[in-house]
């Protein structure tokens, strides 16, 4: 974290300057967010850093979420929360999926353990797969909107009760909110709504769509709870079938003692629903110790208890155009999270999913409100996120399929493992990789960074900062902040001096692009990041040869960033150049969108190429009077 550029301030660091902009007339917003969950929130702390966009958040309910559905976090989403800046914390608290057990029918007629596999593979992410109340994952994202400079807190006992599109208007989309526990009715007029209320959404309602697909009519059960066992993988991940008891996935929770039991019941019939059979905890004990026998199960409290059927449904849009509430060309209306896909719980996607929208979403908005980008990238948000969603819902029946599959084969029982292994990288949220478009480049030369696949996120790697010879995380520089990052890996000869090609695209972008598309009173930074990384050892480099343009003034005061060059880390920990193939003797220019996406992989002399690129996304700064 840096601070201190506009001087010094003491205190909590995390708490950025106070704005003014929650002071704003909060009838005419820039964003209006239905719904605090994990979809709306994401959103909302990433606007909140925003002090020239002005966000409110409401929700029907009367305060923050105390317990949570939802609890598996991916790896991807830590490297989300990592931009946030409380991924440590999360870590801190939850409780890593280090390795899962297969359990399959024993010859005596209980239950064996088949196979004990590591969770997640070797150079995955550098962030674990971890268990963590939902609630908590609010909890962190609340405070993060709190300390924004906007200073955003949500509206409770506020819900959606209309919503229409007032053409030729600056803020065209008119939301009728009701209030209720005693709050006031409101009328809020936006730019842009986002829905993120849920499956059964208020917004998706007003513009014509619905959840489109089919439930599976297989009834499940889920249950928290506090027990005493001599299951010898309580604490670890199991995926358990019995012989003719049905199935049972059990996820160890935050704490050390509390445990999570997805257990599966008999199927409805077709005209019945989950609420008709009334599931008690009773009955899922009882259902629980039948599957885990001859192993005792006495549950001493049930913390929280459901029962649900599985199903998988998406909507066709992520956005009002051609729908009830078409708005021209471009989107005025969006939906994200549960409001637009549902599926089973057991892949742990829901809320990973969730999050993923609106963090492709939120930079959109950004750009597009701070005069960065033309509103017509808002459309690639549903382009891109509604076929990540399609996919999902592919996984999700597969795997929930071979889970409830009743043949009882030993092939069929290593086929559903075998799934499980081949789809980590899909559970693990690091798959999704998007097809060239407006923002991601076709053409590029991926041989120079085979390792850093353009569409996909971008695969961190450790590096040693030449400044203050720091190990880190190279991918923990692409913070939640709406820049655009071009990284340039050096060639094997470049030190940085003059002459070199890392210092002759440095000199090229930033009084080409960089300066082009940035305001004359902003930081050189604003909106394209340049950063270096250099093959030779941390030790074997002059910071003072650097580019300026990697040590740029910042600030009211102008002092220098030292932030902004790296090296190998050569300790043995991994150097970056092999882990992720970047072509030695060339180097490569790597273009990354600010939710971290690869756009680009580029020649280093090739600033033309990339600069056309950004001048389909990218509008000149506009300049001072």
């Amino acid at each position: 974290m840096q601070y201190h550029y506009d001087g010094f301030e003491p205190g909590d660091p995390s708490v950025r300057t106070k704005s003014g902009a929650e002071d704003r007339d909060r009838s005419r917003v820039d964003v209006l967010i239905i719904g605090c969950g994990p979809a709306g929130l994401t959103l909302a702390a990433q606007l909140a850093q925003f002090s020239d966009i002005t966000t409110r958040i409401v929700e029907r309910k009367s305060g923050p979420l105390e317990m949570g559905q939802a609890d598996g976090i991916a790896c991807r989403s830590m490297e989300i929360f990592e931009a946030f800046g409380f991924a440590d914390r999360v870590k801190k608290e939850a409780y890593w999926v280090n390795e899962t057990c297969f359990w399959r029918p024993a010859s005596d007629g209980g239950i064996a353990r088949a196979d004990r596999i590591k969770d997640v593979e070797d150079d995955l992410s550098e962030m674990p797969h971890t268990i963590l109340s939902q609630a908590r994952v609010h909890d962190f994202f609340l405070e993060e909107m709190a300390k924004a400079p906007s200073r955003l807190f949500p509206d409770y006992d506020l819900e959606l009760d209309g919503l229409h599109i007032e053409q030729g208007s600056t803020h065209p989309v008119v939301a009728q909110l009701r209030g209720l526990n005693g709050t006031r009715d409101e009328v809020v007029r936006a730019k842009y709504v986002v829905g993120c209320d849920g499956a059964r959404s208020a917004v998706r309602k007003a513009m014509g769509l619905r959840l489109e697909g089919h439930a599976a009519r297989q009834l499940w059960g889920v249950m928290d709870v506090l027990a005493v066992t001599d299951f010898p993988d309580i604490r670890l991940k199991c995926a358990i079938q019995s012989a003719d008891a049905g199935s049972i996935l059990i996820i160890p929770r935050e704490g050390g003692t509390m445990v999570r039991l997805y257990i599966e019941l008999d199927a409805l019939k077709d005209d019945e629903r989950a609420a008709d059979r009334n599931v008690t905890s009773d009955m899922l004990i009882q259902r629980a110790r039948a599957i885990l026998s001859p192993y005792q199960f006495d549950v001493k409290e049930v913390v929280w208890c459901s029962a649900y059927e599985i199903g998988q449904r998406v909507s066709a849009r992520f956005d009002n155009l051609g729908g009830a509430l078409h708005s021209g060309d471009d989107p005025h209306v969006f939906i994200a999270g549960d409001a637009c896909h549902t599926h089973s719980p057991k892949a742990g996607q829901g809320m990973n999913v969730s999050m993923a929208d609106t963090f492709n979403l939120g930079w959109k908005l950004a750009a597009v409100l701070r005069g960065q980008a033309a509103p017509r990238l808002l459309k690639s948000y549903s382009e891109e996120r509604q076929a990540k969603a399609q996919e999902l819902i592919d996984f999700d029946r597969d795997m929930a399929k071979l889970f409830s599959s009743k043949d009882r084969k030993s092939s069929e029982e290593a086929r559903f493992q075998a799934y499980f292994q081949k789809h980590g990288r899909y559970t693990a949220g690091v798959e999704t990789r998007y097809e060239p478009s407006g923002i991601i480049a076709a053409g590029c030369d991926q041989s120079l960074a085979d390792g850093l696949l353009v569409g996909a996120r971008f695969h961190s790697a450790p590096v040693i900062r030449l400044a203050d010879a720091k190990p880190m995380q190279l991918g923990h520089v692409l913070r939640a902040d709406g820049r655009w990052r071009v990284i340039l890996f050096a060639d094997e000869g470049d030190t940085g001096a003059a002459g070199g090609a890392v210092a002759n695209a440095c000199d090229a972008l930033a009084s080409g692009k960089v300066a082009e598309v940035t305001r004359r009173d902003a930081d050189r930074d604003a909106v394209i990041d340049l950063r270096a990384v250099f093959q030779q050892g941390h030790r074997h480099l002059d910071l003072g040869v650097m580019p300026a343009a990697l040590r740029p003034a910042k600030g009211r005061l102008g002092l220098t960033d030292y932030e902004k060059i790296f090296c190998a880390d050569l300790s043995g920990v991994g150097d970056l150049f092999d882990m992720r193939g970047i072509d030695r003797q060339r180097g490569a220019m790597v273009l990354v969108r600010p939710d971290q996406f690869v756009a680009g992989v580029y020649a280093l002399t090739d600033h033309a190429g990339l600069s056309a690129f950004l001048d389909q996304v990218l509008l000149p700064g506009p300049s001072l009077p």
